[in-house]
């Protein structure tokens, strides 16, 4: 993972060691990692959304302080898998963490501890990465419940540190971030400094069009939606981006494009605002649904979706 080093910048003079290296937050879905990594890094690299597997792909989120360089990976959610596009996501996620440094396991403190937290926590328990515990939502919760709850997570298993955050008010974010460099190596510089983050436009844009599809679908559609950037093409100051929206059934589209294309139209307004946000520039987006029967399955369908 200590791929792209950016020469040895940085490197600090003084009393602290210049430390460097990646952490991810792991958890059961909806345990909110993604809206922490997004609260960290203080813009919009991975999406969000209240459904759960909503990750994908592996998005690197760099966070830069004098002293210190915070590479965040950003993984799909583990779970048990019940098609192959599960199981290569699961197999994704355990590359991942085989390779960092510091691995937050986040729990909310809105919910009781259950089997899945235990699950992640006997399957992080045979790596070599320093494990915290991370309490999210504070700001759910009042100061008895929450005492409650980081006795609770304290028992799980044996962390380095159990430290209470909440991304919505941004409470403790900042001591959170000092725990996790202070596990990083000493280490070089490893990306340039205007860099936030190493994931291709081209990803980051066909994300932030899956999260608008996302928004408002039956319960059924999440994981049967991919969406795929054909081309990005510079005009001027304009970016023209031509995306294809992947169901796998004919049903699933028409639910996608809303009565007389009312939601695509939406779909396409919500994920043109994110991306104009993202690249800085004016923006036109040409959004076309269509069907892969069945891709979650196929092989041959998966890898022509970037699975």
């Amino acid at each position: 993972m200590r791929g792209g080093r950016a020469g040895d910048v940085g490197g600090g003079g003084g009393a602290r060691p210049y430390r460097a290296g990646f952490a991810c937050f792991v958890g059961r879905p909806n345990a909110g990692k993604s809206t922490l990594t997004n609260a960290i890094v203080g813009t919009k690299i991975a999406i969000t959304s209240n459904k759960p597997q909503t990750t994908r792909h592996v998005i690197r989120a760099v966070l830069h302080r004098p002293e210190s360089q915070l590479v965040l990976v950003d993984t799909p959610g583990l779970h048990r898998p019940r098609t192959l596009l599960g199981e290569r996501l699961n197999d994704l996620v355990r590359s991942t963490w085989s390779e960092v440094d510091v691995i937050g396991l986040c729990i909310p403190a809105d919910e009781p501890v259950g089997r899945g937290d235990r699950f992640i926590t006997g399957e992080l328990a045979e790596l070599k990465a320093t494990v915290l515990a991370v309490v999210t939502k504070t700001d759910l919760v009042d100061k008895k419940r929450l005492a409650e709850q980081l006795l609770a997570v304290s028992e799980l298993g044996e962390f380095a540190a159990v430290v209470p955050v909440s991304a919505v008010s941004g409470h403790q974010l900042d001591t959170l971030v000092d725990v996790m460099t202070g596990y990083l190596p000493e280490s070089p510089q490893l990306y340039p400094d205007d860099m936030l983050t190493d994931d291709p436009e081209q990803v980051l844009v066909a994300e932030l069009i899956r999260e608008a599809a996302l928004e408002g679908v039956r319960d059924e559609l999440p994981h049967s939606i991919a969406v795929v950037v054909e081309e990005m093409i510079p005009e001027g100051n304009l970016m023209k981006i031509y995306a294809d929206v992947y169901v796998e059934r004919p049903s699933q589209k028409a639910i996608v494009i809303g009565h007389r294309a009312s939601r695509l139209k939406e779909v396409g307004t919500t994920a043109r605002r994110q991306i104009e946000e993202l690249l800085g520039t004016r923006v036109y987006l040409d959004l076309h649904v269509r069907v892969a029967k069945d891709w979650q399955r196929d092989p041959k369908q998966l890898r022509k979706l970037g699975f």
